[in-house]
């Protein structure tokens, strides 16, 4: 078997046993019934997911961002130039991003992944150089990634998810950086969902309405010219349609309806981040270790982690609900609950870091917080 398949092998929904007794657990402590409102699920989600309760505190944390390029940003998608994820790296590797602030405060590493960046990068403390190719090719005329460059994204995400463990993580929490990565994220969400382009693609780092439009042209054509359209996207009906290769690959028939498989989709209009961070999820969830989701390029991975191990959810939170518009789409068919709404639309891992302190004390309460027997305290009539 290969990693990509011994990994979903692993992976295993949330124990019914340690759910039920997480939430008995909740009810005899020291508060009313449901008082720790979403808390409270937290902290039961997490137990089904480790498989026992109360669940491991989850420290100390570890982000990992996934760096890569994208070929669509050629279609003028974004007006920030594509050397800006290389001269971001080199600000995550310094320490000076809003991401490398955050973790700061929550006490939680930071790895930075090169699986995809168009320029080469020197080795460097912090960096882990796993480049599959010098970006993605243009989603907008084809299949961005060949299906053997998707599985070797997806398994450098999950050896960083591995080795992060290894090294004491007992939290996972995404990051990403890639110039024109939002084009590509609504593009997965269309083809995993079947929603309209016009619904999911937002403004990403604040594009005007003319750049919009064009992106929303440019995600119905590669759905298109990817066989991956629905009838919410079926714009043209004379544009050439150009079909992924059909080799035997890991996963099921995407929910799209398209026919093609979730590792065929993935490859035909995600990005090697995508792919990263997908393979990043489904590694922590075969090592039970909960993986806090950041913004919309996180949830669309999720989707293509979820289309190929369905369970991959159980072991997932989600940390904010970012102000694009497809990160809604994607959290509500994960079925996950976004802990923090603040209209974020930064990525770099900025939301999950932001929730990790939530994670974190609705796990504690399971731990630290008495019971009505232990404290002696009356609970009310039943």
């Amino acid at each position: 078997m290969t990693t990509l398949e011994q990994t979903v092998a692993a992976i295993r929904p949330a124990d019914p046993e340690a759910l039920a007794e997480a939430r008995a657990h909740q009810d005899r402590l020291t508060k009313p019934r449901g008082a720790l409102g979403a808390l409270e699920e937290v902290a039961v989600r997490l137990a089904g997911a480790a498989a026992v309760s109360p669940p491991p505190l989850p420290v100390p944390a570890a982000l990992a961002i996934f760096a890569a390029d994208h070929g669509v940003h050629a279609q003028g998608v974004t007006p920030w130039p594509q050397e800006v994820t290389l001269q971001m790296v080199g600000n995550f590797l310094a320490g000076g991003a809003v991401a490398n602030a955050f973790a700061a405060q929550v006490g939680a590493s930071v790895t930075v992944v090169d699986v995809g960046v168009a320029a080469d990068l020197a080795p460097a403390p912090g960096l882990t150089i796993s480049k599959v190719a010098h970006g993605t090719a243009d989603l907008s005329l084809g299949p961005a990634m060949t299906t053997a460059q998707a599985v070797a994204a997806l398994e450098t995400g999950i050896a960083v998810a591995r080795d992060l463990v290894d090294q004491g993580a007992r939290c996972l929490i995404t990051g990403d950086m890639g110039i024109a990565n939002t084009t590509a994220s609504a593009a997965l969400i269309c083809a995993f969902t079947g929603e309209d382009a016009a619904v999911v693609t937002g403004r990403g780092t604040g594009v005007d309405d003319e750049t919009l439009a064009r992106k929303v042209e440019v995600v119905r054509r590669a759905l298109r010219v990817n066989a991956l359209d629905t009838a919410a996207n079926r714009g043209n009906p004379e544009a050439e349609g150009a079909e992924p290769g059909g080799e035997d690959v890991p996963g099921g028939a995407s929910e799209a309806g398209s026919g093609l498989s979730a590792l065929e989709t993935l490859a035909a209009v995600g990005g090697l981040e995508h792919a990263a961070i997908a393979g990043f999820i489904l590694g922590g969830a075969a090592l039970r270790v909960p993986v806090i989701l950041d913004g919309v390029i996180a949830g669309s991975a999720a989707l293509a982690a979820a289309a190929l191990a369905p369970d991959v959810a159980d072991h997932c939170v989600a940390g904010h609900r970012s102000a694009e518009p497809g990160h809604a789409v994607a959290l509500d068919h994960l079925g996950l609950r976004p802990l923090v709404e603040l209209e974020l639309r930064l990525g770099e891992g900025t939301g999950g870091l932001l929730a990790h302190p939530l994670v974190c004390a609705a796990v504690r309460v399971m731990h630290e917080v008495a019971t009505f027997d232990s404290a002696g305290v009356t609970d009310k009539e039943a």
